[in-house]
C-alpha cells in the first residue's frame, strides 16, 4: 500500500531535537523523503503497523504530531494521526 507520512516535532529543547532526528531516521528506514518532514512509503500491512508503533513510541504526544495517509481511498477514511490534533478543517484546502 502507498503511505504518506508527515510530521511536526516540537524542537524547543534538546529532547525535541533528539526526537526529530529519531523520527526522521525511522521514516528513512521505511520510505523515501520527499520534503523535510514528508515521506512516501510502499509498505505491507505489517510494516505499516511497525512504522506506527515505532513512531508512537518516539514522539511526545503532547507536543508532536505525525500524520499517516494510506492510499488509495478517501483521505478522511485513510488518515491516521498521532499526537496533537490539527487545527484545520477538512473543508478548507490542504497543501501537501
Amino acid at each position: 500500500m502507498e503511505v504518506l507520512v508527515t510530521y511536526d516535532i516540537a524542537t524547543a529543547d534538546r529532547a525535541g531535537e533528539r526526537r526529530l532526528l529519531n523520527v526522521a531516521k525511522i521514516c528513512e528506514s521505511f520510505g523515501l523523503r520527499v520534503q523535510y518532514s514528508v515521506f512516501e512509503c510502499r509498505l505491507s500491512h505489517s510494516r505499516l503497523e511497525q512504522l506506527i508503533t515505532d513512531l508512537d513510541m518516539t514522539i511526545d504526544s503532547r507536543t508532536d504530531r505525525v500524520d499517516i495517509y494510506v492510499f488509495p481511498g478517501i483521505l478522511a477514511d485513510s488518515k491516521r494521526s498521532l499526537g496533537r490534533q490539527a487545527t484545520h478543517s477538512i473543508s478548507k484546502p490542504w497543501i501537501v
